[in-house]
């Protein structure tokens, strides 16, 4: 057996998503959603704020998007683009420099000849491209001068096909005639291809042949025409934005150095060409921005080029990550251009976040409206009432000092007895009874208990409970545009989701009517108040909302009616007959009689009234006062962030006051 120990190395996980990563927090993730959603948002809109923030160990679009903005500014600012002007002025000089050293060496030449190459250096003009063009037919002594300036016609070719062709100029280095006739009848075969598709003459044979022939220039392998034009498009887009970024000067002169790449203008020729059947078969891309650059280091013309390329992609995924755009998904995020970028963790924190916005639509906690528009679900809605009703205990157990076991079980007294459980059954099973039923049954059946039983819904007994009075309870809750201002919206839709919660689940006997009101009264489902988004609205319609309280205590006469109004201002508008409402500031005597009425006649059933009052405002204070004192009720000042467990409380003191007249 190989006893050699064998030595383990360890470092970063990098194959794509980190597999020991935390799972996404869609429970952070659905409450920061439900906030802004109770805020005023639309689900739709929280999804994406969401996105847009991250979470506590999430980092969010907003984030990726100033990474992508600072890389953005880093290339501009530490680049420049005259990198190939100055690469060839120092060849020039070179070869200057080496030719003035061997005409000085050079014992045996005349005079004259010597006197007027000097002259012929000494005049040269002062543009690099201007005094590379004057020395083409230079009759140069010095072999290696000779080889600098050759270096100057190879190294244009190079960048000029850099430009087009991603790593052609190392390609290229010391290549040969043979070499550079390759790619020259490329240039003409691609340029014969192109003109041919841009006027519907191609074959799928022509491209065959093409890449039988010219493969080995393009590593992406393109099948088509098609595909073999995105893959040149893009960079050629990008070089003319490189020139076009250039001064002037600097243009004019690559313009005028063009003419010397490989000792031939023949190649700047076909690469025009190209360009310009690029252009036409590729109008969308960018062919005329232009950057601006200022730094130190200097780019080639192949180098630029790349840069211009990664400025465009960067601003693509500015815009991706933006989710501006009618549409938009976080799948539409380009990760691979994301790693390229910004580095493997900025494409991972990408991943992650489409991977929660695609649990989020998927887990059920959001919907489809009929209308097309996103909403909370149910399943999310009981999630996030379970959260804001636990909140409410907990303010609740810390008045007492202990645990408020009011929200521990249905209401009654156990009597002792167990009986077999039904559908619809809310009373806690009889743990006993039902272990020992399984047992009998599954002996019964043949089975072995020893051997692990399942329990079957036949096996269940659930406690019987003393009966209970069950409750009609109306939360009216003010609605005017005075609650969104002074920032009650949000704890109003909290304590709206909480007794919901607490009615639906803990006793679900009881019957829960919410109700706002602003200029108007209407009755809403849970999920349309959560959605409600504030308006300017003014009016503040107690009496509509009253009226519609009473028509559900009608509805259900056995119950026990309790009403909860949470307001935070004197009723400013009133129903009259004919069904429009009436509004005045201050507050008209009809509207204040016709308030108090109705109030009246929901007392006369023997509800329990309690107002929840919000703010500070004296005139209210002394008007809720006066009201609860009619109708034998309470009033109730909550700060803002125990309004829930206000009304909880007062909800929960109702039943019991029932519960003990009851018995």
């Amino acid at each position: 057996m190989d006893r050699r120990r064998r030595r383990s190395r360890y470092g970063r996980f990098a194959g794509g998503p980190d597999p020991l990563a935390p799972p996404v927090d869609l429970a952070e993730a659905l409450k920061a959603v439900s906030d802004d959603v109770m805020a005023g948002y639309s689900p739709e809109g929280a999804l994406r704020e969401y996105m847009r923030r991250g979470g506590r160990e999430q980092r969010g679009l907003d984030d990726l998007a100033r990474d992508v903005h600072r890389r953005r500014q880093e290339l501009l600012r530490d680049h420049r683009l005259d990198g190939t002007l100055e690469e060839v002025k120092k060849l020039l000089d070179e070869a200057v420099l080496e030719e003035r050293k061997q005409l000085a060496r050079d014992a045996g030449m005349d005079d004259g000849d010597r006197a007027l190459r000097e002259m012929t250096l000494d005049s040269l003009p002062s543009s690099t491209a201007a005094a590379v063009n004057s020395l083409s037919s230079y009759d140069w002594q010095s072999s290696q001068a000779q080889e600098s300036y050759d270096k100057i016609k190879d190294l244009l070719g190079r960048e000029l096909l850099d430009q087009r062709f991603a790593g052609m100029k190392d390609a290229l280095e010391n290549a040969t005639d043979e070499d550079r006739q390759a790619v020259a009848e490329m240039l003409q075969d691609l340029n014969q291809l192109l003109d041919a598709h841009r006027r519907g003459e191609d074959t799928e044979q022509m491209m065959k042949d093409f890449m039988a022939k010219h493969g080995q220039f393009f590593p992406e392998n393109p099948e088509t025409v098609e595909e073999l034009i995105d893959a040149l498009a893009e960079r050629a887009a990008a070089a003319q934005r490189m020139m076009r970024s250039m001064s002037q000067e600097q243009r004019d002169e690559l313009m005028e150095l063009s003419a010397q790449a490989f000792g031939s203008s023949e190649l700047m020729s076909q690469l025009s060409q190209l360009d310009a059947n690029l252009q036409s078969l590729r109008p969308g891309e960018d062919w005329s921005g232009q950057e601006s650059f200022s730094g130190d280091e200097g780019l080639g013309l192949g180098d630029g080029t790349g840069v211009l390329q990664d400025l465009a992609e960067l601003e693509s995924l500015a815009e991706q990550l933006g989710q501006a755009y009618g549409g938009a998904r976080l799948d539409d995020v380009d990760v691979d251009a994301l790693a390229r970028q910004l580095g493997d963790d900025a494409a991972a924190s990408a991943r992650m976040l489409a991977d929660l916005e695609r649990q989020m639509r998927s887990s059920g906690l959001l919907r489809r409206a009929p209308d097309g528009s996103l909403r909370l679900s149910p399943a999310a809605m009981r999630r996030l009432g379970k959260s804001l009703l636990a909140d409410a205990a907990k303010q609740l157990s810390g008045r007492t000092g202990s645990r408020d076991t009011r929200l521990a079980g249905a209401a009654g007294e156990q009597t002792g007895a167990s009986r077999e459980w039904q559908f619809g059954d809310t009373e806690p099973w009889d743990v006993t009874r039902t272990v020992t039923n399984a047992v009998r049954r599954t002996v019964t059946e043949g089975g072995d208990p020893n051997a692990g039983m399942r329990i079957d819904v036949r096996d269940v007994e659930v406690t019987e409970t003393e009966a209970r009075t069950q409750s009609a309870v109306a939360l009216l809750v003010d609605v005017s545009y005075s609650m969104a201002a002074e920032g009650r919206w949000v704890p109003m839709k909290r304590t709206a989701l909480a007794l919901h919660h607490l009615v639906s689940t803990r006793y679900r006997g009881d019957r829960l009517e919410l109700v706002t009101f602003g200029f108007f009264a209407q009755t809403m489902d849970i999920d349309e108040l959560t959605g409600l988004s504030a308006v300017r609205e003014q009016g503040t319609n107690l009496h509509h909302g009253l009226l519609l309280a009473e028509k559900f205590f009608r509805e259900h006469p056995s119950m026990q009616p309790v009403l909860l109004v949470v307001t935070d201002g004197e009723p400013t508008a009133h129903l009259q007959a004919e069904g429009h409402s009436w509004f005045a500031y201050p507050p008209d005597q009809e509207t204040l009689r016709l308030t108090v009425t109705a109030l009246d006649r929901v007392a006369r059933r023997g509800t329990q009234v309690t107002f929840f009052r919000l703010g500070d405002d004296p005139g209210l204070a002394r008007f809720m006062g006066t009201l609860a004192e009619r109708v034998g009720g309470r009033v109730v000042a909550p700060d803002l962030d125990e309004l829930g467990a206000a009304v909880v409380d007062s909800y929960l003191r109702s039943r019991r006051h029932a519960e003990e007249w009851y018995d």
